[in-house]
């Protein structure tokens, strides 16, 4: 069994880039994947800093969650043309996998997903989630995700047929990308 990791949201409780990365989950969920969420709140987190070790709980679950993901799910709002801040910061903290044999989030699957009042905001930030992903060594799907919320509803019982099945989408190739590489590790 494959575990993926999705972040994702605002400080706003069930905001679209919420709802955006629960429903990529359910794609990686259907295709056979564990997932594990860290929403919204959640990931409010103190500044990754490289000159402590020191960490807090919630940053200390999620580094771990990094470590034992075989696939991470990001989405992240688009705030002034680019990543949230507090979604750049908690990839950030990928920072404390540098050393590790499978180092940042190498050889894993991102799927890369964006949500904001505009396409502007929208293509430009999931460029950006998409070149992070690349630092961090990882390989972002081949979809990825731009959500013009302006133009569409991710709220449940009231999903954009073709949205959801964007980020369900998603979801399945991150899934399945990553029981392609466990499948031949064995």
């Amino acid at each position: 069994m494959v575990k993926i990791l999705a972040i994702g949201g605002s400080t706003r409780p069930g905001s679209s880039s919420e709802l955006a990365v629960r429903l990529a989950g359910k794609g990686a969920e259907d295709a056979g994947a564990t997932v594990v969420y860290i929403t919204g709140r959640e990931l409010m987190l103190p500044i990754y800093d490289t000159e402590s070790v020191d960490r807090v709980e919630a940053a200390t679950a999620l580094v771990q969650a990094l470590r034992e993901a075989d696939g991470v799910i990001v989405a992240s709002p688009g705030y002034h043309g680019g990543i949230s801040g507090m979604i750049k910061n908690a990839l950030d903290y990928a920072e404390d996998l540098a050393k590790e044999e499978r180092a940042y989030l190498d050889g894993r699957a991102v799927g890369c997903i964006a949500v904001a009042y505009g396409w502007q905001a929208t293509v430009s930030t999931l460029h950006q989630l998409r070149q992070v992903a690349h630092a961090l060594r990882a390989w972002p799907t081949p979809l990825g995700g731009s959500v013009n919320a302006a133009l569409v509803s991710l709220a449940e019982g009231n999903e954009d047929p073709a949205t959801k099945a964007q980020l369900e989408t998603i979801g399945r190739q991150v899934a399945e990308f990553a029981i392609m590489r466990q499948t031949a590790a064995r």
